[in-house]
């Protein structure tokens, strides 16, 4: 099963061209851009770990820095999920534009989703990842 949040994640992975294209058009656009991972990409899981400092004011010309961590995070985490994620501040607010997945584990854990209920809640649903409450 393949987890699909984000940008292109219903697409074939992106190939290091392509995505140094996206990082283009990311700091083309003048979006802070950073770097996050996890080993758990659980849709309740929104805060994952934050792979250096996020990188902002990086010119076109200069963007093969922002690729170059990339390739450090996937070389330090290589079994995790790694996604750039580009931040349009244009209205006051860090707002995402644009979330990509950079890198996947080699085998992706599927998940489940199963209706439950209880008091209070009449329509419930929680995820369930290799037999484990999630």
């Amino acid at each position: 099963m393949r987890v699909t949040q984000g940008t292109f994640s219903f697409l074939p992975d992106l190939t290091d061209k392509q995505i140094e294209a996206q990082i283009k058009y990311m700091v083309s656009n003048h979006w802070a851009v950073s770097i996050e991972y996890t080993d758990n990409p659980h849709p309740r899981n929104a805060y994952w770990e934050l792979w250096g400092l996020p990188i902002f004011d990086t010119k076109v010309e200069d963007s093969e820095n922002v690729m170059r961590e990339v390739r450090a995070a996937r070389e330090a985490f290589p079994e995790h999920y790694i996604k750039l994620i580009a931040y349009d501040p244009t209205r006051g607010r860090q707002t995402t534009a644009l979330a990509i997945f950079v890198n996947r584990p080699s085998v992706e854990k599927p998940f489940r989703l199963e209706r439950i209920q209880g008091p209070g809640r009449t329509h419930s649903f929680h995820f369930v990842q290799d037999g484990a409450s999630a």
